[in-house]
């Protein structure tokens, strides 16, 4: 069903099981997970699907060794258990990630966690070879049977500096575990949705649909694009707005403080000799004033990050020139010979962790878990009840999305009937596993379709066993490649649009792809792009020439070329 015949068919028939606010991934995933089981769930989003904090990772799948000092025990065991599933069930983005620590001290931080856990230590303290050793020991301990990585390894300070050659030679040790590398986000939770939208065919999922608010049994949205108004009537609404959930529920007219979130920031950068300098390792680490940071191989690029500082306003998150610097400048703590330049950055961006709002000291202390605040008649003038989802990350989406649909489904009087631990996702089902297994798969393709066995390979690259339907779509018609990407081809980006809900040309760059991440675009393809689009969806010259001009000033703003808008939208 198409976005407006969607509408329409809401419009003849208001009445809904479930409306979900906030297409990241959380919402995503509890969309998914309802429709699976028969849930004519409704969701939404006020921008693009997953284009709010969910698109601002650090693209790992990881427990979250760090929260072992904390105290958090049962989210790092989850989070362990939810990386495995990951690399089971989409294979085709989440791979095994080595994962490598430099240390510079043998014994410091021993008494880190039991200060930490008593609410006693204030800053940041260097953890030392000992103790990353004792951390490492149970973090492979939490992996149990299902063991989808390697277990750890510890290094001296000769054998890492002949592995890593770049290295601080400063260092006594280091520590090799691995995690899991998520190589595309946004494109994950796109084929949750479709694949939730394709099982259940009465589950809708809009993006660009605002909630504007509440009444009674009702709530009203505005279809962003049209400026159209509309109302629904769910019998439970479930707010996964993420940083936006107490602005959410201002909009039904309660008044929360649910969330006290923290900004992560992100640069990428194009530097070969850093590139070849980490190999396929990310590196992870603490900078000399404690701060956990992190420099990960994405593609042919390096990315490196993050920040974890408080603020108020999640439409103000940006990545600022003082975080820049920083992220520049940490470098040369553990790659001291490495220069890496301004003009190299390809990319930036920000987003906030939908973190509780927390009395902790710092903010590394407040908890990454989450949970399900009820708000219902007690609070609120509504007859149907609001479910809020405080907390959470990417690595543990399928678990918070389960809790939240057990939960929903027990409210609703219905039975769960399919379960998603072991369910395959998108691209990632039927997955050939060995290099035999996909020259299979590819020859079979290219004997199908027609299409060279080249061009194949990189659809299958791009999504997995889903090539198989983007190869079919673009086998119907005359194709030829955009002149300014010819790695794209013109039916490709008509599959996006068509058959991905690409409503915007930002949805093509940052989201359907990883062109502007990458620093892959330029400005023909933005112009060739927005003229497929302009065709598909009949815009104007004049709305062709906005969007145009709009991606332009975003990616720029992105690569840092010119003074940063947070509110470009």
């Amino acid at each position: 069903m198409n976005r407006s015949a969607a509408i329409s068919a809401l419009k003849n028939n208001p009445q809904i099981p479930v409306l979900i606010v906030g297409a990241g991934i959380n919402g995503i995933a509890t969309f998914r997970d309802l429709a699976l089981n028969g849930v004519n769930a409704l969701l939404i989003d006020r921008g693009d699907f997953c284009s709010g904090a969910s698109a601002a990772s650090s693209h790992m799948a990881h427990g979250g060794i760090r929260y072992l000092e904390n105290g958090e025990f049962r989210l790092v065991r989850e989070a362990v258990q939810e990386r495995n599933r990951m690399i089971q069930n989409a294979p085709h983005f989440v791979k095994p990630l080595p994962t490598t620590i430099p240390i510079f001290k043998r014994f410091s931080g021993i008494l880190n966690a039991p200060l930490k856990f008593m609410g006693w230590l204030n800053k940041p303290s260097e953890r030392g070879a000992l103790i990353i050793k004792l951390g490492l020991l149970m973090y492979d301990a939490y992996t149990g049977k299902r063991r989808a990585v390697p277990r750890h390894r510890f290094y001296s300070r000769d054998e890492a500096l002949t592995i890593w050659r770049e290295l601080n030679p400063k260092i006594v040790n280091a520590a090799l575990y691995y995690d899991g590398l998520i190589a595309d986000p946004e494109r994950l939770a796109l084929e949750l949705l479709l694949d939730a939208e394709a099982d259940n065919a009465d589950a809708r999922a809009l993006n660009y649909v605002s909630l504007m608010g509440g009444e009674r049994n009702t709530t009203t949205l505005r279809d962003e694009l049209t400026g159209e108004i509309f109302t629904v009537q769910p019998k439970l609404l479930i707010n996964a707005s993420g940083a936006w959930i107490d602005f959410a529920n201002r909009q039904l007219g309660l008044t929360t403080k649910f969330i006290g979130g923290t900004k992560g920031s992100h640069i990428v950068v194009d530097n070969a000799e850093l590139r070849e300098a980490i190999g396929e390792s990310e590196f992870f680490f603490e900078n000399k004033d404690g701060r956990i940071v992190l420099i990960l191989p994405l593609a042919d690029r390096v990315l490196i990050g993050t920040s974890d500082l408080k603020i108020e306003n999640p439409d103000e998150a940006d990545c600022t020139e003082e975080e820049i610097n920083y992220f520049l400048e940490m470098i040369a703590h553990v790659f001291p010979k490495i220069k890496v330049k301004r003009d190299q950055i390809v990319f930036s961006f920000s987003g906030v962790r939908p973190l509780p709002a927390s009395s902790a000291k710092t903010t590394g202390q407040v908890s990454r878990d989450h949970h399900i605040e009820v708000l219902d008649g007690e609070w609120t003038n509504l007859t149907f009840p609001i479910y809020a989802l405080i907390g959470g990350k990417w690595t543990s989406f399928r678990a918070f999305a389960q809790q939240v649909a057990d939960k929903s489904m027990r409210y609703l009087g219905i039975k769960r009937q399919k379960d998603t631990r072991d369910l395959a996702i998108g691209g990632g089902r039927n997955y050939p596993r060995s290099a035999a297994e996909r020259e299979k798969y590819v020859n079979g393709l290219a004997a199908w379709t027609g299409l060279p066995k080249e061009r194949l390979e990189i659809l299958f690259e791009r999504y997995g066993t889903r090539a198989e339907a983007v190869a079919d779509f673009i086998a119907l018609a005359e194709d030829a490649p955009l002149a300014s990407l010819p790695t794209y081809s013109r039916r490709e980006i008509l599959f996006w649009i068509q058959r991905e809900k690409a409503q915007r040309l930002d949805d093509l760059f940052f989201r359907r792809s990883m062109l502007a991440m990458l620093g892959k675009w330029n400005d023909g393809a933005v112009v060739e792009c927005a003229a497929l689009m302009a065709d598909a969806l009949r815009w104007d010259a004049e709305r062709q020439n906005a969007e145009t001009e709009r991606v332009l000033r975003m990616v720029e703003s992105a690569r840092c070329l010119r003074e940063k808008n947070p509110n470009f939208k």
